[in-house]
């Protein structure tokens, strides 16, 4: 059963399922789910804790060993396994399906690990161990998702939901939960009553939002000018090569070049979207920015990107983030095809 991070506290006060699996590429979104397994599987009496890491040394017999070996001074086991790929092989796929088979209710599991696709939820393995528990997905947070955690994260530290405040979180704080956590504990910290306004926060808090060039991809086929601008600037102030943004922008022509060409030939994109790994949550994104991008627009846009890539090669450029900005608006797209590139 699929669990929201939000909603967790709720279920497992409900019931502690047998196997709890975390997997995702939100950092502090993982981490508040594991403490509160923890702190719920204590009260429940699971008193020893054993942390196994399924990395490329892992002898997976050792799972059932720690499964099945009681301590004298705990009759209840919780075993936390990480699997930092969220793919355990076919040795590990057959040990977590044998878990599964074992009938007892004094061993808990919880397993965590990167963000999985449909590979991963389609197994077997997973398809058991989530009808026996709980899957926890954990990833980026925007928009009104990202305004409630903010707000519910204030609440729970007794600072009052200023509009103004939780609007600022958001703008400096997306794609880092892990800082805006901290900054927020550190405002509970100097503002006991709860009272806080921008004036206060913004003498104390310091810019970390965490952008990279796959949200930024997103953006662009969105078609969001204004926040592919912001994110450009970001990723420029946190010093991000031009050569990686560069790639991004290369790497999204081709996708959207090679989706256009089907479409123009009457071709399904059925098959398209598993070769193009573009998964069921982006397929939206893709056309989208195909209804707006079509041939002359594409082949423009390529004309640019050679020209960048070029120029960044000769080192003639002194400015590319500026170029960058002119080949990202392309994408939405505007009437940039006529404005040369300053390489002086």
């Amino acid at each position: 059963m699929q669990v929201y991070p939000n909603r967790l506290a709720q279920t497992l006060q409900n019931a502690l399922p047998r196997f709890i699996m975390v997997f995702g590429d939100e950092p502090q979104q993982k981490l508040d789910a594991i403490e509160q397994v923890r702190a719920q599987a204590k009260q429940q009496g699971f008193d020893e804790r054993q942390s196994l890491v399924a990395d490329t040394q892992f002898e997976w017999y050792s799972l059932i060993e720690a499964s099945q070996n009681m301590s004298l001074f705990s009759s209840r086991q919780y075993i936390e396994l990480e699997i930092p790929t969220g793919k355990p092989g076919t040795e590990g796929s057959k040990t977590l399906l044998d878990l599964a088979a074992q009938d007892n209710p004094d061993v808990m599991v919880l397993i965590h690990g990167a963000k999985i696709g449909k590979e991963v939820t389609n197994s077997k393995w997973f398809k058991q161990l989530d009808q026996q528990g709980i899957y926890i997905p954990c990833y980026p947070l925007e928009g009104d998702r990202l305004r409630s955690w903010i707000m519910d994260e204030m609440r729970q530290l007794s600072l009052q939901t200023n509009p103004a405040v939780v609007n600022f979180f958001i703008d400096y704080f997306e794609g880092n939960l892990l800082a805006a956590k901290q900054e927020l504990q550190k405002l509970a910290l100097l503002y006991p009553d709860g009272n806080i306004d921008i004036k206060q926060i913004e003498k104390i808090l310091v810019e970390q939002s965490r952008f990279n060039v796959f949200q930024l991809a997103d953006v662009l086929l969105a078609g969001d000018a204004s926040k592919a601008v912001k994110l450009l600037n970001r990723l420029e102030s946190e010093g991000i090569e031009p050569n990686i943004v560069l790639w991004a922008l290369v790497r999204e022509w081709q996708t959207l070049s090679t989706l256009q060409f089907a479409q123009s030939q009457r071709q399904p994109l059925d098959k398209l979207w598993a070769q193009l790994r573009i998964w069921q949550n982006r397929k939206s994104l893709y056309m989208n920015a195909l209804n707006r991008l079509g041939k002359p627009q594409l082949d423009e846009l390529q004309h640019k990107l050679q020209q960048l890539d070029m120029g960044l090669k000769q080192s003639q450029i002194t400015r590319p983030y500026v170029e960058l900005c002119h080949l990202c608006l392309m994408f939405m797209p505007m009437q940039l095809s006529n404005l040369p590139m300053d390489f002086s």
